[in-house]
């Protein structure tokens, strides 16, 4: 019988998010492919160092340790557009820093969107926007990493994965109303749509695999802690604490700024990676956290 992922969380990611590959793209960029697979192949041996989204993917595999379930809960595996060839200073990394990352797709230069659905992958985390957007638009959870490798790990064990709500946990239903007719038009309909449930948006299935791992913990064992930093504030917070509940998916901290910059927030909360489809909030947390931007709603049109 053939091996399946579909019972685990899986993570897709490149290589440039997972490592810092500036010096070698800028080689690529300056001089072209055949100078960088050369300078690839002659520091294949050299471990590179971690990139913006290292430490999250170091968290994830460690979920694979704890617990008493016996199989693991979570598959990461690599989608890159580096061939075979330059690949081999990836997978070399990989076994330098001991991440257990087995599983790999390379390109050849060619988008490896289509390999997140072929790996059933629940995240796909990149540094390439457009591979981002065809994988979105697959119907895939999928974000643009646009911190620099400069984020540092964090001190304490917890998984902590922040997320914005319109257009990212939940549609963009409610944002358009905000975009086109304002603040007290958002604010009146919401009120009045308190007990309808939003429609899901592109993270809400990467949210219920993240709280299914959370159910296997007690409250206070759990590994995973989770997080809505949302620019709403009263009286729009009803409908989305009811959206949540009518999911049956349990949220451990929710932050209803009411336009307050997140950064201080999620500084605050210690996130490992925060989810947001609005650049000017993905750059200023991208400061303090990891930062990935969605580019789904109508904030992205």
């Amino acid at each position: 019988m053939a091996t399946t992922l579909s019972d685990k969380l899986v993570v897709a990611i490149s290589s440039t998010a997972l490592f810092d590959l500036a010096e070698s793209h800028e080689i690529f960029t300056k001089e072209g492919v055949q100078a960088y697979s050369d300078y690839q192949i002659e520091h294949e041996d050299e471990a590179l160092n971690p990139g913006s989204a290292f430490y999250l993917v170091q968290k994830l595999l460690s979920l694979n340790t704890q617990g008493t379930a016996k199989s693991p809960k979570v598959e990461v595996v690599l989608v890159s557009r580096n061939s075979a060839d330059t690949g081999l200073r990836i997978f070399n990394s990989i076994e330098a820093h001991n991440l257990a990352i087995t599983r790999a797709a390379f390109t050849g230069g060619r988008t490896p969107y289509q390999y997140v659905s072929a790996f059933n992958a629940q995240l796909f985390l990149s540094t390439n926007a457009e591979d981002v957007r065809k994988a979105l638009e697959s119907g895939y959870a999928a974000a643009t990493i646009v911190s620099k490798p400069h984020i540092k790990e964090q001190t304490h064990r917890e998984l902590k994965v922040a997320f914005d709500g319109d257009a990212v946990l939940f549609s963009d239903e409610a944002e358009i109303i905000y975009k086109k007719q304002g603040l007290g038009a958002f604010s009146e309909s919401e009120k009045r749509a308190a007990k309808e449930p939003l429609k899901g948006g592109p993270f809400k299935q990467f949210l219920a695999s993240l709280h299914r791992i959370q159910q296997e913990f007690g409250v206070e064992d759990c590994p995973i802690r989770t997080a809505l930093v949302t620019a709403r504030s009263a009286p729009a917070h009803e409908r989305v604490v009811r959206t949540l509940r009518s999911w049956n998916i349990r949220i451990d901290e929710a932050m209803f700024l009411g336009g307050l910059n997140k950064a201080d927030f999620l500084k605050a909360y210690d996130a490992d990676i925060f989810f947001d489809d609005q650049k000017d909030y993905c750059s200023a947390a991208s400061e303090v956290v990891a930062a990935g931007h969605v580019p789904h709603g109508v904030a992205n049109e």
